[in-house]
């Protein structure tokens, strides 16, 4: 296991589950933010050996999982780092992606050779995704609209408990002193936050026909794309796990060279010297298969 920065306290306290024959105990971390990228990722390494030992739900169980959110708690501030020009809340952002960290820390299965900063990294990013589109609105819309809608919701509801229907726009204008013609803007905007289904049948009422999506059909363009992936399978894994998981970051993860090196505690330059010769090893294989 890696050495440890000398700010990190680790101490190995009695288990009930150690015995003379039996697992070691486990180590304690005092403050997991001050362990490094290379040591964090070495601890989860035999935290997960040892995850897969014990039984969900006893005490260890729980020690072992609560450990590993905490040790890779930079990985959610990592990816949270890249929507900070978001409108919504860092800690908000964050929160989501404790979330997608604990489901990769669930699924994660050690004996299939991936790193866990590879599988866990699309995870959280694919969390936070999905918190966008639920809470966020389909087309971009000025704020000012945005609180309209609001508004006119709140508005909406107080009106029909009072007259026991629908507001017309004039009595909305009214009640929020508003034109009738911002109202009415207000209304057009408020359906920006949704989007129709290309199920649903062009220009008619019926499920027969045609729909929007089949009229949308278009060539693939990079089948040939997929051909050359599928070929370079065989050249990806004979390379170390070390350059896959490099490669994986920066073009599965889509991040840069040097949010990989920050990432992985190396330097942009080793990065992009590591991508040379990967890239390079790959280009020949793939001209020797053609």
């Amino acid at each position: 296991m890696a050495v440890l920065n000398p700010t990190t306290s680790i101490t190995t306290p009695k288990s009930p589950s150690a015995t003379p024959t039996g697992p070691a105990p486990l180590p304690r971390i005092d403050d997991p933010s001050a362990v490094s990228p290379a040591d964090a990722r070495a601890l989860s390494r035999t935290l997960f050996q040892r995850l897969g030992q014990l039984e969900e739900g006893t005490p260890e169980f729980s020690y072992v999982r609560g450990t590993l959110v905490e040790l890779n708690m930079a990985l959610v501030k990592f990816v949270a780092g890249r929507y900070r020009t978001r409108s919504e809340p860092m800690e908000d952002i964050i929160q989501v992606g404790t979330v997608g960290l604990i489901k990769a820390i669930d699924r994660f299965d050690p004996g299939q050779g991936v790193e866990f900063t590879t599988f866990a990294i699309p995870t959280i990013a694919g969390e936070i995704k999905r918190f966008f589109r639920d809470t966020g609105w389909m087309v971009h819309v000025p704020r000012r609209l945005q609180e309209l809608r609001i508004a006119l919701a709140k508005a909406t509801d107080e009106l029909q408990q009072l007259h026991d229907r629908a507001p017309s726009t004039a009595e909305l204008a009214e009640h929020l002193s508003l034109s009738e013609a911002e109202i009415r803007e207000g209304i057009v905007a408020s359906r920006a936050q949704t989007a129709g289904s290309l199920d649903i049948g062009a220009g008619s009422d019926t499920d027969d026909g045609p729909t929007l999506g089949d009229r949308l059909a278009f060539e693939e363009r990079d089948f040939e794309l997929v051909l050359n992936r599928e070929a370079l399978k065989p050249a990806i894994a004979a390379l170390s796990e070390r350059d896959r998981e490099v490669l994986s970051l920066r073009f599965g993860s889509d991040l840069t060279q040097a949010e990989i090196g920050e990432l992985l505690g190396f330097s942009q330059m080793h990065i992009s010297r590591v991508l040379k010769r990967v890239l390079g090893e790959l280009r020949t294989a793939l001209l020797t298969e053609s």
